[in-house]
């Protein structure tokens, strides 16, 4: 399916945030994504999801989270000073982008994160009541408060309103397989509609093909043909 990808700048309380949006050419209205990067930005792992999305009937877009700190400043130094309120702004202005789309369903929409994002992930779908649903990669990090916030996204799970989607691999340290139990374990305790799969022989990151070391193809492929198929039934 051809797809209008493309840049967008937004001022999110002063500051100048990149986002990288996809959408099918073909007239919609189409359910729509909004996609949490990875610990090391927007890159080009990032912008093709977004367009993997756009090739499947969804409008995407990606921001970038981490367009406060310095250009060309290590992620790793930029992850030590987000603010999970920021984030949460970010994400907003990202949503009333979207909504803004004569493309767009506004009442169909989702989030889906990799590693940051998928904490990310589940950060937006507790406190922002526009996602429906989320779908989470390897979120590590979920039982950790980033900035001037006081509650983890752990703790913010009693706040889900829709569907949950997980994908972990099971030599992975953060999150650990334990970690995930217990995600899975609140997610039952909360009666939350949730389903985890989990992937023997796989790290952090397996769907990430910048790093051959960590890339798990057979995984990548059958996370991408869960996701695709559970997103359908609830977007």
């Amino acid at each position: 399916m051809p797809s209008n990808a493309r840049w967008e700048k937004l001022n999110v309380q002063g500051s100048d945030m990149e986002v990288f949006v996809d959408e099918p050419s073909e007239s919609g209205p189409y359910p729509t994504i909004v996609v949490a990067h990875h610990r090391t930005g927007l890159d080009a792992a990032t912008t093709r999801f977004v367009q993997d999305l756009a090739g499947s009937g969804y409008v995407a877009a990606a921001p970038h989270l981490h367009h406060r700190r310095p250009s060309g400043e290590d992620t790793r130094e930029s992850i030590k000073n987000l603010d999970d309120n920021e984030i949460l702004n970010d994400l907003n202005a990202t949503v009333s982008l979207l909504q803004g789309l004569e493309s767009v369903d506004g009442d169909r929409m989702g989030i889906v994160g990799h590693c940051m994002g998928g904490r990310v992930s589940f950060l937006g779908a507790a406190e922002i009541g526009a996602f429906k649903c989320n779908v989470a990669y390897y979120s590590g990090n979920m039982f950790k408060v980033l900035g001037s916030g006081h509650v983890s996204p752990f703790d913010r799970l009693v706040k889900l309103r829709g569907a949950t989607l997980g994908f972990f691999g099971n030599d992975d340290e953060n999150p650990s397989p334990a970690d995930v139990d217990k995600i899975d374990e609140r997610l039952k305790e909360l009666d939350i509609d949730h389903e985890f799969h989990r992937y023997d022989g796989c790290g952090h990151a397996f769907q990430n093909f910048h790093n051959p070391q960590g890339y798990r193809a057979a995984a990548t492929a059958d996370s991408m043909k869960k996701m695709f198929k559970w997103l359908d039934k609830r977007l």
